[in-house]
């Protein structure tokens, strides 16, 4: 057993810079797990400058000097935030309020619907089955409703948290951008000059990372801005809220979209019933899902990632497990960067060290 670990050390892990990867991985993971929740706005501020960082680029590109191109894209971020805090949540908050005050009568008009079947399919289903399933959606929103509750009330210090990250979040943005060089630079430093593998794991990931996250974030306003235009213009209640949800529904392959249909089927279903109104919105949610998954998705991301479905399930639910939203939101980049390490990884064997390149 031991001279198999000797072997399987000196196979993976002979090669010094094999060594300085693995390091860096180790620490990096370590500060995330147990330095996240202090860290938060840190980290909330580089993924943020890291995606504003491709228009200031755009910009520098067309002869405008850097500092000029940052000012412009941090007042866009600004407005941008501010548009989304002081318009949108404002607005999918009151359609929550909205709803949550009008459950009462949603579960009891939901209740006369479902004791119906039992009279139209008495041989699949029965009245007490009924009357079970209900009580036992009134002792889920009842505890939802005392959870709501206790958060709010525990909240509260919570609350001067976030106004303090709303600050310090885009003057680190705001830094982040303006010395970047600098931070590269100083970052550079620490690491050894002659660090080929940690280059080749960079830069390839560089352009696979950029183009997932920035390409997923126009994904979620294209097809958040797109639904809330056709549910509004169909008469269905809550097209902010729904739009919001389907929006950030494109964050997670293939479930996410069926986690979807469930809310919006259940809204159309409350207002309208079975007829051609219920049938129009189901109709105009799939045609939505089947332009972003065949027509949408191909525009903006430039590289296909190269993953399995089951690889793509199980990123999600080990990173989203990790890190929440936040997590969930770069799993994808996460499994393709754990694929690229697996690949580029130096590995000793016949006789010399080889990588991906050399196997393939």
């Amino acid at each position: 057993m031991i001279r198999f670990f000797v072997e399987w050390y000196k196979r993976y892990f002979s090669d010094p810079q094999a060594v300085l990867l693995a390091v860096m991985l180790i620490l990096g993971f370590a500060i995330v797990i147990f330095m996240g929740d202090m860290l938060a706005p840190v980290l909330a501020a580089i993924v943020i400058a890291y995606l504003l960082e491709g228009i200031v680029q755009h910009l520098t590109s067309i002869h405008i000097p850097r500092m000029v191109s940052v000012t412009i894209v941090f007042l866009l971020f600004m407005a941008f935030s501010l548009i989304i805090i002081l318009g949108l949540l404002p607005l999918i908050s009151r359609q929550l309020t909205d709803l949550v005050q009008q459950l009462p009568q949603l579960i009891n008009d939901g209740q006369q619907l479902l004791l119906q079947l039992p009279e139209k399919y008495p041989q699949l289903i029965t009245e007490s089955q009924i009357w079970d399933f209900m009580q036992v959606v009134r002792s889920g929103i009842a505890e939802l409703g005392q959870n709501v509750l206790s958060f709010s009330l525990a909240s509260i210090p919570r609350l001067i948290t976030i106004l303090v990250y709303l600050v310090l979040g885009p003057v680190l943005v705001f830094f982040f951008l303006k010395d970047k060089q600098l931070i590269s630079n100083w970052f550079a430093s620490i690491l050894p000059e002659e660090r080929p593998l940690l280059e080749r794991v960079w830069h390839e990931m560089d352009g696979q990372i950029g183009n997932y996250v920035r390409g997923k974030f126009y994904e979620i306003l294209i097809v958040g801005s797109i639904t809330f235009t056709v549910f509004s213009l169909m008469g269905l209640k809550y097209a902010v809220l729904l739009s919001a949800m389907v929006g950030l529904s494109v964050i997670i392959p293939y479930i996410g979209a069926t986690v979807a249909t469930i809310p919006v089927a259940i809204a159309a279903y409350i207002q309208w019933g079975w007829g051609a109104d219920f049938g129009w919105i189901i109709l105009a949610y799939g045609i939505i899902q089947a332009l972003d998954g065949n027509l949408l998705v191909p525009l903006l991301f430039s590289e296909a990632v190269n993953l399995h479905p089951i690889a793509i399930i199980v990123a999600v639910l080990v990173f989203g497990g990790l890190w929440g939203f936040w997590g969930v939101f770069f799993a994808i980049p996460l499994a393709t960067l754990v694929n690229a390490l697996i690949s580029a990884w130096p590995r000793k064997g016949r006789g010399k060290f080889y990588t991906s390149e050399h196997s393939s």
